[in-house]
């Protein structure tokens, strides 16, 4: 995909600029480019939040030309998709190695000349240099069989593992681990070592070294796909089989090398939004596997509720009818309720960006993790891009992903093996209006029987995203878990 961003100004370039409350973004699809081969975009072209390139008013503007380079699939399931592959950036076209770029040059533009503006991209992004290991902080890279062979291309996890205070000298002791799932970082679990400014990662880091802290192992998880930074955790007909690579794979590996206590009663998990999502869902999918799940801000665990959208009644998703006027719905607000930007601005976002739900963002990977694949290879719409209008028959697709639709159906065998491992943190203003799908799940674990719910749910008033647990909070909660079970944890 051939982009041409579009700026006032260029303290950031162009590009960096570009989001949906940013800057002017044009994109043309292009295949077999060949080095030195021209692109022409021009007001055919996708563009958002400008339509067209005919729309820009006359004037002085910084230009930046940029190609998001795909990579043919030929999926196990028979598809041939183009994807951007992953090159350990975690998913984010902007800033991965072996894209093109071009210097932000200033020029005048007038939609009334026909003279064209030449740019030339001539740049290409370096690879990532991965931070090395210290004494407490370990990383794991493996080529995954299971995703490789079903994507047809060479797919990597990976794993970022903080070890304990002690851990070196007490080589006969095993420690109890908390999955943090979330967005791709290579960054160390809750910013240890990112002392110099102070701030959370200097009061992680004395927390975790502090004598009588409870001793863990932090494992943040690095499981990129072709859509996005993170796969979501589960097995998927677009992502791909990525719960069974995690769970056979990825996790084998970590406990293998490192002294973990290998019982599902030391398995934790936590995350906040994506990762509060993968973290409940990991726990429900492989309820045996892990001992309690301690989820903040969980994108939406009811879809009766995808942020304010009810997939399966909903007839739109970006307006309301209200027959002589549309109301139009919103995406993000503040803690005080004015609003940030609306659903159809990020949604036309993407699809600029990328169609066939290609463009790395949010509501795309939700698509191509939950809607059944097309007869095309690519994720079947839960609603037109363009439009909003919802497609329910994609929708009834979806239940299999919706959290609390899974407890509802099947709690009669899952809640003996969940009903004192559930607890969710959220905050009543999210910004993204994820805690009304909370509060549903909530009033269902409440009322739920045979047996009951014994966890958590706590909702603070007034607080955006991503509300939750401090970390000496969650550490102690997750050593109360481990005590419940009659087992104790190391503080020396």
């Amino acid at each position: 995909m051939v982009y041409l961003a579009i700026s006032r100004d260029n303290r950031q370039s162009p590009i960096e600029q570009v989001s949906p409350t940013g800057v002017p973004l044009f994109s043309h699809y292009v295949e077999n480019l060949a080095p030195g081969a021209v692109v022409g975009l021009g007001a055919a072209d996708r563009g958002y939040p400008v339509a067209s390139l005919r729309d820009i008013p006359a004037g002085e503007y910084w230009v930046q030309p940029f190609v998001n380079v795909y990579t043919r699939f030929a999926r196990a399931d028979g598809h041939i998709v183009w994807m951007h592959m992953d090159q350990w950036e975690g998913q984010n076209w902007k800033e991965s190695p072996g894209n093109l770029y071009g210097d932000p040059v200033r020029v005048r533009l007038d939609p009334s000349s026909s003279a064209p503006l030449r740019l030339v991209a001539d740049k290409v992004i370096p690879p990532v240099q991965v931070p090395p290991d210290t004494r407490y902080v370990k990383r794991i890279k493996l080529k995954s069989e299971i995703l490789s062979r079903w994507w047809g291309q060479p797919i990597y996890l990976g794993a970022t593992v903080l070890l304990p205070k002690g851990y070196d000298e007490h080589r006969d002791e095993r420690y109890p681990v908390n999955y943090v799932q979330g967005h791709f970082s290579l960054a160390p679990p809750e910013g240890f070592g990112r002392t110099g400014r102070g701030g959370r990662g200097a009061d992680f880091e004395s927390l975790w070294l502090a004598d009588g802290t409870p001793r863990f192992i932090y494992v943040t998880l690095q499981h990129p796909s072709p859509y996005y930074d993170d796969s979501y955790g589960v097995n998927s007909e677009n992502n791909g089989p990525y719960g069974d690579a995690i769970m056979q794979e990825l996790v084998p590996a970590i406990e293998q090398r490192f002294r973990v206590v290998r019982e599902p009663w030391a398995r934790m998990l936590s995350g906040g939004s994506t990762g509060g999502w993968i973290a409940l869902a990991q726990q429900i999918f492989y309820p045996d596997f892990y001992g309690g799940t301690f989820a903040s801000c969980p994108d939406s665990v009811d879809f009766d509720y995808h942020q304010i959208v009810n997939v399966y009644k909903d007839a739109n998703a970006y307006y309301l009818d209200r027959g002589w006027m549309k109301i139009e719905r919103p995406n993000e607000r503040r803690p005080d309720g004015s609003i940030i930007s609306m659903m159809k601005d990020e949604n036309h976002y993407e699809l600029t960006v990328g169609d066939h739900s290609r463009s790395g963002g949010q509501w795309d990977i939700w698509e191509a993790t939950y809607s059944p694949v097309g007869p095309d290879g690519y994720p079947r719409r839960i609603w037109n891009k363009e439009t909003g209008d919802i497609d329910h028959a994609v929708a009834e697709e979806w239940k299999k992903y919706d959290l609390l639709n899974v407890l509802k159906t099947q709690w009669a065998t899952l809640g003996p093996k969940l009903a004192g491992k559930l607890n969710v943190y959220v905050g009543d203003m999210d910004t993204y209006y994820l805690n009304d799908a909370v509060e549903n799940m909530h009033d269902f674990l409440s009322k739920a029987d045979n047996p009951k719910w014994t966890g958590e749910i706590l909702t603070e008033r007034r607080a955006p995203h991503c509300w939750g647990p401090s970390q000496k909070e969650l550490l102690d909660k997750m050593t109360a878990q481990i005590q419940r079970s009659g087992h104790q944890v190391n503080r020396e």
